[in-house]
């Protein structure tokens, strides 16, 4: 298959009328932004380009805000936020779902810290046992640095009482700074392959490509481009939805595509990314490939 290298959104902008971004690993790298990736969003926005920010962040929208803004993404670049952490966090708020009409009150949170803000109006009782809940809320692992191992048996436990998981952060890892770290969705996979039930929330999934693709008042879906660094998730979830995707290399695939560096892209590498992750039997086709968000 045709692998196309494109220069930057320079190169594309005029094509489409809006632009679903990635955040983690396309905009910045959790400590700051990726260079490059605020002078193209001011481009796009002087350009008159609607701008969503669809995240799996596991936290609220408002919260992903905030952290943004923190490290230098000024909301003047950008129109409107989405995050996988929010879907999940309304899911659980309005229990109409039959999944979420049945779940109890008392909760097991999987997650850190920092995510601690999507607890907030729900009305849960927290609890520290698995045997003491009813279900968990998956956010992630408590530190950078952990492993799915160190979870094995808290999972474990939480599936000999058979209690559903709700993920609400389908990544399998993210880039921080310079490292990968582990994300909720490896604590979702290895809970179901140990025969577990695992709501998801987030990209691939189209549920937040419908209420982004709403956000954006665009009715045809071919002038929405959808830009993002991961095959599994990015590229997968605008396949899904039916809408033009950009992969950009730097992200979490950047060691392994030849991205890290200023050399020349692996693309035979990139080739076969996306000639094994197939969509209705047919490989993955973005309309690009990006070393970088920029323009």
């Amino acid at each position: 298959m045709r692998v196309r290298l494109v220069p930057g959104l320079g190169t594309l902008a005029a094509r489409y009328d809006a632009f679903i971004l990635d955040l983690w690993g396309v905009i910045h790298d959790g400590v700051a932004p990726l260079p490059g990736a605020l002078d193209c969003l001011a481009r796009l926005k002087a350009a008159g380009k609607g701008i969503l920010f669809l995240s799996n962040a596991p936290r609220r929208a408002d919260d992903v805000v905030r952290r943004i803004t923190r490290i230098g993404v000024d909301p003047a670049l950008y129109d409107q936020v989405f995050s996988s952490g929010e879907e999940a966090w309304q899911c659980l708020f309005r229990r109409d779902d039959p999944f979420y009409a049945r779940l109890g009150r008392r909760c097991l949170h999987i997650g850190s810290e920092r995510d601690r803000e999507i607890r907030e109006g729900l009305d849960l009782d927290f609890v520290e046992r698995p045997e003491e809940a009813d279900f968990i809320l998956n956010t992630g692992p408590a530190g950078w640095h952990d492993r799915v191992a160190e979870y094995e048996e808290v999972l474990r436990r939480a599936l000999f009482r058979n209690l559903p998981m709700v993920c609400a952060n389908p990544d399998l890892v993210v880039r921080h700074g310079e490292e990968l770290a582990l994300c909720a969705g490896a604590l979702a996979e290895r809970y179901e392959a140990l025969g577990g039930l695992v709501r998801w929330h987030g990209k691939p999934y189209p549920s937040v490509y419908e209420t982004s693709i709403r956000l954006l008042g665009i009715e045809d879906r071919s002038r929405v481009l959808a830009v993002g660094d991961s095959v599994r998730t990015d590229i997968a979830g605008a396949e899904g939805a039916r809408i033009p995707s950009l992969l950009v290399a730097s992200g979490i695939h950047a060691k392994e595509w030849g991205a890290a560096g200023e050399g020349a892209l692996d693309l035979e590498a990139i080739r076969a990314a996306l000639a094994s992750a197939r969509s209705r039997g047919e490989p993955y086709r973005p309309v690009g490939i990006a070393r970088r968000f920029s323009w």
